[in-house]
């Protein structure tokens, strides 16, 4: 079973029991809306890759760790979108969960799908219950205070930030969480694996920062132009489009050199290579195309 499918699959069975009867209907249904469409699914997608390239002994513990994973996302897109941080009206190419349900769900909806991550991982202990424990461990870490997703959302409330916690709290965090739960699922270190994940999520940073600045609403799916509109550090602003591009593209390369080593290396620098060109904007791509050599 592809990757995508597996993701999916333990996505939507998540939901499902989230929705059971009986159970509040606008609440249920905002659920569901939260998580589908579902986006790339690129911090699940590289969990899996990674459970992949250590041997994938248990892929259900995976998938239950790649929604988990999935989940905690979500929950923090509709979070930021609210109208005490982002105030966003869109999200992926519709309205956000806040527009759609009102507030109270919104903030209703993210504190279940957080609830709901944990939940997917203790019924899925009973596979192994030490690589549960490190995984829900790292999950959390990687949520809450002081280096979790939460942590990179206070520091847009302090005076003075520190860029480099900032980041890798906001973006890197859960591309730390996918790495090292993706090695846990397998029966491996997690902590051989943070230095790819937070590379990884250096590089995605860098990345929506161009997107912020180049991309308009139609194409992005949500609102653009964030970054100046709550005054946030980017990479855009600092290095220039070519600039931040071309770091963009020496991180990835840090990655594929930070990966340990595995089965599955191979597979896995191919892996970051392609999301190097899927991060890359479009207009740039196609020049680079057209430069002949390259």
């Amino acid at each position: 079973m592809a990757f995508a499918e597996r993701i999916d699959t333990a996505i939507s069975n998540a939901i499902r029991s989230g929705q059971a009867s009986p159970s509040p209907a606008k609440l249920a249904s905002a659920l569901h809306y939260t998580v589908t469409p579902g986006g790339a699914r690129i911090r699940p997608t590289i969990l899996l890759s990674v459970a992949a390239a250590c041997g994938d002994d248990q892929p259900v513990l995976a998938e239950a760790a790649a929604a988990a994973l999935e989940l905690i996302h979500c929950a923090s897109l509709v979070h930021d979108d609210l109208p005490c941080f982002d105030d966003a009206d869109t999200r992926r190419g519709k309205p956000s969960v806040h527009r759609a349900f009102g507030e109270p769900l919104a903030v209703l909806t993210g504190d279940s799908l957080i609830i709901m991550a944990f939940e997917v991982l203790a019924n899925a202990a009973h596979l192994d219950p030490m690589r549960a424990v490190a995984l829900m461990k790292v999950l959390a870490q990687r949520t809450g205070m002081p280096n979790g997703i939460c942590a990179g959302q206070g520091w847009e409330s302090e005076t003075e930030i520190n860029l480099s916690a900032y980041h890798r709290a906001k973006t890197g965090a859960l591309f730390i969480a996918a790495t090292q739960m993706g090695a846990i699922a397998a029966g491996q270190s997690g902590a051989d694996w943070e230095e790819l994940g937070a590379r990884i999520g250096e590089a995605f940073q860098v990345a929506d920062d161009l997107r912020d600045a180049l991309y308009d609403e139609d194409t992005l799916g949500k609102p653009v132009g964030q970054d100046d509109l709550h005054g946030r550090p980017n990479a855009v602003t600092e290095f220039g489009v070519d600039g931040a591009i071309q770091r963009m593209r020496d991180i990835l390369s840090g990655a594929i050199s930070s990966i340990p080593k595995c089965p599955g290396e191979a597979m896995l620098a191919k892996m970051v290579t392609a999301q190097a060109e899927a991060l890359t904007p479009i207009k740039w791509r196609a020049e680079r195309a057209a430069v002949p050599g390259e």
